[in-house]
């Protein structure tokens, strides 16, 4: 098990060379510092604190900046614990990045889902509506409440409420690309939350070890450098022609 915190950044697609179409969503990796390392001795479980995302000290705490300095680091906006993990793997201030994970492994994704706000049963459980006829006097009402015998509402009734902000985990996403440069990693399809919101990317818990084979994926900086290449061969050819031409006309003279 490994894991790390990630901002996600929003949506889009990358292409590989036999012609698909991938949707991914971007995640931001700002390095990661261990603040803590729990272990069964001390705290009764083995867990590993990460922490995420460096702020002012101004904008933090006397506790926060405490905590944090034993790690000999800067105060995190974003503290986290990752259980399951060989805590012996580990030290104290180490700095995990993006080069955790690599192309083709299996992961999981957490996160706080969007709120939605109050919400009526179509949305919430995707239930059907009654017929639209001015005739039905029913169009989007909830139903059948209950039956007579009990003579109230069933406990679990799907009913409106609040709709979202609840923690969601999405499983066996597959890791299209790492980029270290700009320290992202780009997921296959979707993760919960809205952008610029925390994400945690962990090892999958039903794939395991499980890898998928790496999208050959296009490289348009490749394509660039190539084109910029071919116009410097060009563009060297027709000084020479128009030199040769300059030549043969003083000849000529």
């Amino acid at each position: 098990m490994k894991g790390i915190l990630g901002i996600k950044r929003g949506m889009t697609q990358v292409f590989t060379k036999d012609g698909k179409l991938v949707p991914v969503t971007v995640v931001e990796i700002e390095p990661n510092v261990v603040t803590q390392i729990k272990t069964k001795e001390n705290d009764g479980y083995d867990a590993i604190q990460l922490g995420a995302i460096t702020v002012k000290e101004k904008s933090s705490n006397k506790a926060k900046i405490g905590h944090t300095n034993k790690a000999n680091t800067a105060p995190k906006r974003f503290l986290r614990e990752l259980r399951g993990v060989n805590v012996s793997d580990y030290t104290l201030g180490q700095v995990i990045t993006a080069d955790l994970f690599k192309e083709g492994e299996i992961v999981d994704v957490s996160g706080v889902s969007k709120g939605k706000g109050f919400q009526g049963v179509i949305k919430r459980y995707n239930q059907t509506r009654g017929p639209m006829g001015h005739g039905s006097q029913y169009h989007r009402g909830v139903g059948s409440l209950g039956t007579l015998l009990p003579m109230h509402v069933l406990k679990g009734k799907k009913l409106p409420g609040h709709m979202g902000n609840v923690k969601t985990t999405i499983q066996n996403l597959e890791i299209v690309a790492v980029d270290l440069e700009n320290n992202v990693i780009l997921i296959k399809g979707n993760v919960p939350g809205p952008k610029k919101s925390l994400v945690i990317v962990k090892s999958a818990v039903k794939a395991g070890e499980k890898e998928s084979e790496p999208l050959e994926l296009i490289s348009y900086e490749e394509e660039t450098s190539n084109k910029e290449e071919s116009s410097d061969i060009t563009t060297e050819s027709t000084e020479e022609v128009s030199s040769e031409e300059t030549k043969e006309e003083k000849v000529g003279e």
